[in-house]
């Protein structure tokens, strides 16, 4: 269905005609962005696969159990990403408030009745299926964030008025984000609070947050990254134990025993480096056979770059950034801030965690739990994930033309 719409409201003159914006639908998805998700889920499943039947034939007796299982995240994630794919954009955002309050309601629930892994409380466990609701956080708080901009538009752009201006375009919007980095924080998860954070304020930028602030946030994180490498005992003391720990190893891995502490990180990094130019190729790695811990998941892309090698590695690295480049394209093509809003930070989000996931297989920053969008084992994400791929879909049927 065709809508015109045009500046100013009643007659149109020639002027007001040149700048008429045509909203229509075009019938069908991205076909490029679609192309794009389904390869790297092809190829994220079979390098799931490559990676894990070692380790679940050792510790499980089967070699395909988590293949089976990832397949059936897939088909479940694939059925979820066209279910939502068909519905008008507009009806998701009414939902945009509950999703981050029901959201939060988990966040709370998991500190009081939640399942641990290690040193982190992050799980919900429903029967025979386990949520990370930080998970799902990832995803609500761009929608509540998109929706705020949305309806507050003029107040956060008003002019002259810079006080006013930045209560409206960062104090508000940032309760958002520092309300679910504290609890995702309480829950010893330092991997989610860094991203959930990273993905509100990219939102937060892009939805019209103040240069000026970005620039003092920019020039706290380096001084404190100064103070961590020049006065670490001092500045270690105000954090919990468990991220001074994992700083402290990635600083001075020497203090620590590589059979315990950072066999993880060393072992990645014998897996990264051995594959050379073009790698063992697909299925011959050795570093997978009981030397990186559980391969599927948080370090699979050292297995890619041990059997795909640096060709391999750097094209998974293109694939991600043609994704981001689409998801670019189709937020700029959006009908209105709110869909503009959801593409980028779901994009963000992807971008985000490809990033850091990678930077901690190579040993760039500290050692700590980032899945692989689309690559790591997992359900719960996976899904998830899938769902935000839908919304991506969803808007990409609709398009705004200057005429």
């Amino acid at each position: 269905m065709d809508n015109d719409i045009t500046e100013g409201g009643g007659e149109s003159t020639p002027k007001e005609k040149k700048t008429k914006i045509k909203i229509f639908e075009k019938g069908s998805i991205d076909r490029p962005m679609l192309i794009i998700i389904l390869l790297l889920v092809c190829i994220g499943s079979i390098m799931v696969f490559s990676a894990s039947y070692a380790y679940a034939y050792s510790s499980l007796g089967d070699s395909r159990h988590y293949i089976r299982l990832q397949l059936g995240f897939v088909l479940g994630g694939g059925a979820l990403m066209a279910f939502v794919s068909l519905f008008n954009y507009e009806f998701i955002k009414k939902f945009s408030i509950a999703a981050y309050i029901a959201s939060i309601g988990l966040l709370l629930v998991v500190l009081v009745a939640g399942s641990s892994e290690g040193a982190a409380k992050r799980w919900l466990l429903l029967g025979p299926v386990s949520v990370q609701p930080s998970e799902i956080m990832k995803f609500a708080l761009v929608l509540m964030i998109a929706y705020y901009f949305d309806k507050n538009y003029r107040r956060v752009n008003i002019q002259g008025h810079f006080w006013k201006s930045t209560w409206y375009s960062i104090v508000l919007p940032g309760m958002f984000v520092l309300l679910a980095c504290l609890l995702i924080m309480l829950e010893n998860h330092l991997s989610g609070t860094i991203i959930v954070g990273l993905i509100g304020l990219s939102v937060i930028w892009v939805g019209g947050g103040k240069w000026q602030w970005y620039l003092v946030f920019i020039i706290v994180v380096v001084v404190s990254l100064f103070a961590v490498f020049n006065f670490s005992e001092q500045v270690f003391s105000v954090f919990p134990e468990y991220i001074q720990k994992r700083v402290d190893m990635w600083l001075n891995p020497e203090n620590y025993s590589v059979q315990d502490d950072t066999w993880q990180t060393v072992q990645g990094m014998i897996a990264v480096g051995s594959g050379g130019l073009f790698g063992r190729g697909l299925g011959n790695s050795l570093q997978k056979h009981l030397f990186v811990s559980q391969p599927q998941n948080d370090f699979i892309f050292a297995i890619v770059c041990e059997e795909l090698g640096f060709v391999g590695a750097v094209g998974v690295i293109i694939l991600y950034l043609v994704f981001i480049w689409r998801g670019i394209h189709i937020a700029k093509r959006a009908p209105d801030l709110y869909s503009a809003l959801v593409v980028l930070g779901i994009v963000s989000h992807v971008a985000i965690q490809a990033f850091l996931n990678i930077a901690v297989v190579t040993a760039l920053i500290p050692n700590t739990g980032i899945s692989l969008p689309f690559f790591s084992y997992g359900g719960s994400s996976l899904i998830i994930l899938m769902a935000e791929m839908g919304i991506v879909l969803c808007i990409s049927k609709y398009s705004k033309i200057h005429k």
